[in-house]
């Protein structure tokens, strides 16, 4: 079962259960898939899947964060919310100890030793973390070795 499939099922089983807001963050999600579907024409792969609902997260923190900062608690919580509904479809993320690890093996593979460097080792780790680590934490963590 693909993990498109998977987000369907459990739109349908939110909908039995009449968990609205399970139903309503899920939906919002395959709305998101459709419109890249029919802009792109293509059919979407687990990864492209994966990609999308990580944009979601990211959209969801941003504005909770803005919200934060316009004291809108309630809005606040509904952000959070989604993004516990979309945390459970993305792959498990690497705590700091296997992203420092991670991030350190590909500074050695890279042959990277200064902060010139960081386009080199930013690319790799880009490709090997996809879907680990978001790109601000690797970041940080190159930043932070290579000095």
């Amino acid at each position: 079962m693909t993990l498109r499939e998977i987000i369907n099922q459990d739109v349908k089983d939110a909908m039995k259960a009449k968990d609205t807001k399970k139903r309503d963050a899920l939906r919002l999600l395959t709305s998101a898939f459709k419109q890249i579907e029919v802009d792109e024409r293509k059919v979407l792969s687990d990864d492209d899947v994966i990609k999308i609902i990580q944009t979601q997260v990211k959209r969801r923190n941003d504005a909770a964060s803005q919200f934060k900062d316009a004291a809108r608690d309630d809005l606040v919580q509904i952000e959070l919310d989604e993004i516990a509904i979309y945390t459970p479809y993305l792959p498990a993320q690497l705590n700091d100890d296997e992203l420092l690890t991670a991030i350190t093996q590909i500074i050695s593979k890279v042959g990277a030793s200064t902060m010139k460097d960081i386009g080199k080792v930013m690319g790799n780790a880009s490709k090997e973390l996809a879907g680990k680590a978001n790109g601000k934490r690797i970041s940080e963590c190159v930043k932070s070795l290579l000095k």
